[in-house]
Order: C-alpha cells, then structure tokens, then sequence
C-alpha cells in the first residue's frame, strides 16, 4: 500500500477513542485530537510494548494531525493494536 492509499483509507478504517485495547491490523494511525497513547502493539507480539519507538516521551499527548506508520513498513510491518489514555485516533486498515 502506497503512502496516498494510506491517507484516504483505501481498505477503511475506525475511529478508536476510548481506553479498550483495540485489536485490528493497521498500515497507520491518524491522531485526530491531542491523544495520550498508554500501548502500541506490531506485528502481534503481544509481549513487547513498542510505543517507545514512536514516542519519546510516552506519557505526553502526541498532537493532532500526527501519522504514525510501522518503522519497518517497507518491510509490510503492520501495527497490530492499539490502547489509549485519552484522546482519538483513526485506526487505518491493512
């Protein structure tokens, strides 16, 4: 999927803006308000919390308008599930 595919949801999408952990494949994830991300899940490895590699200071709100995309995407990386504190995303579909 191309960067363009990814920005109008070729294969859909959801809104997630609650605190339930929300288990889906994702090639990105829109940040649609100020949003505090608690776990960032890729790939299905339940075990490893990756939210580190995406947020350097992980307990302060990632600002609206941020894409956030798998670091090894060219290698068809996926995000496989997110958990909020606060705040929403658009969850994109793989």
């Amino acid at each position: 999927m191309n960067a363009a595919e990814k920005l109008i949801a070729r294969k859909g999408g959801v809104v997630v803006n609650d605190t339930t952990e929300y288990v889906k494949n994702c090639v990105a994830y829109y940040v649609a308000e100020d949003t505090v991300i608690a776990r960032i899940e890729v790939d299905g490895v339940t075990a490893t919390d990756e939210k580190a590699n995406y947020i350097t200071t992980a307990a302060t709100a990632v600002k609206a308008g941020v894409l956030l995309t798998p670091l090894d995407s060219e290698q068809h990386a996926v995000f496989s599930a997110i958990t909020l504190t606060s705040g929403s995303v658009v969850a994109i579909h793989a």
